[in-house]
């Protein structure tokens, strides 16, 4: 299913699986242009993702200044986003030699075929995790598709994303990495030395997160998205695992998948409401209680408008539907 404006609702898509159902309302209405990068340190840019009404979303994306050209962390969606990763190698002048992929969901690996074509002596680091994600939940909703498509309500640029998601997968060999990290350790990319670092059956099966000791930068991926977590396809004790090894790194700056960047306090900010979201859902406290508690955890990182507030309540409930369904877990995590 899809994470897209359907009839008035939104589902935050991380492949072409339904993850939630939230109001409309908090999702950000605005032209479709190439989103401008953001200085994060010397040598270390983003080009914020977005949701915009009756589109599928982007994640964010990391450039990592190297001796040999561009580092990018995740590619996102569509086409403005490419272009605003392209456009950053342009004007910095220097080639795109390497991608690193958080995991696996369409809203972060779909720009990698074009960025390969561009450059295409570039290399691509991530988990095998796609493999599996190939051959099964991807597999799975290209075939869920036409049903989606044959509903007269999706709006015309939600039928087109939903296309373009479809193509992407029967593309797939085009995602999967040169390099599989398998473990983490201290990473020679580009000439720039990373530490990168391998969370198993966390928000995937394989999630990849970075950190740059010289700025101080750590890169999550979808171990932290805001305003909840998106958690279709997660094992929520591997995640707080990852959480905890994320909370011992020095950083001064962390990147989300989704949502601004983030100071240390903050993210041990939302690493507590995690856990007190996770322990509430596998209780027996009724669902919407669960879903204020997240809310109001992490209102601080939400910024002050109210529709952002009332999105994270949403997004909350229906997920605490997904973990009592399937034994504390999405049923995607192969761990019990």
């Amino acid at each position: 299913m899809f994470r897209s404006t359907v009839t008035g609702r939104i589902c935050k898509q991380l492949a072409l699986a339904l993850c939630g159902t939230l109001s409309i309302a908090w999702v950000r209405a605005a032209p479709i242009a190439s989103p401008g990068p953001v200085v994060i340190a010397p040598g270390v840019w983003m080009i914020p993702g977005g949701m915009l009404a009756n589109r599928e979303p982007d994640g964010n994306s990391v450039i990592f200044e190297t001796p040999a050209g561009l580092a990018v962390v995740d590619t996102g969606r569509h086409q403005w986003h490419r272009d605003a990763i392209l456009s950053l190698a342009r004007v910095q002048k220097k080639d795109i030699v390497a991608i690193v992929n958080s995991h696996w969901h369409l809203d972060h690996v779909s720009g990698n075929p074009m960025l390969r074509a561009a450059y295409p002596h570039l290399m691509v680091y991530a988990s095998d995790a796609i493999d599996e994600a190939l051959t099964g939940f991807l597999a799975s909703s290209a075939k869920e598709s036409g049903r989606y498509l044959g509903d007269p309500q999706i709006p015309a640029g939600l039928r087109d994303d939903v296309r373009m998601d479809v193509s992407t997968i029967q593309n797939g060999a085009a995602l999967k990495p040169d390099v599989v990290i398998t473990t983490s350790g201290l990473n020679d990319i580009g000439g720039r030395p990373l530490r990168v670092r391998l969370a198993k059956n966390a928000a995937t099966a394989g999630d990849v997160w970075l950190y740059d000791e010289r700025v101080r930068v750590a890169v999550l991926g979808d171990l932290v998205t805001l305003p909840a977590p998106f958690l279709d396809t997660a094992c929520p004790d591997g995640w707080e695992l990852a959480l905890a090894k994320i909370s011992s790194t020095p950083f001064k700056t962390a990147i989300p998948g989704h949502g601004a960047p983030m100071s240390h306090p903050q993210f041990v900010q939302y690493r507590q409401a995690f856990e007190t979201f996770i322990d509430c859902a596998r209780s027996a406290a009724p669902k919407r209680e669960c879903a204020t508690v997240w809310a109001n955890s992490v209102q601080p990182l939400l910024g002050p408008d109210s529709r952002a507030l009332r999105g994270a309540s949403e997004t909350a409930t229906y997920y605490v539907d997904v973990l009592r369904a399937n034994g504390g877990h999405s049923k995607y995590c192969p761990v019990r």
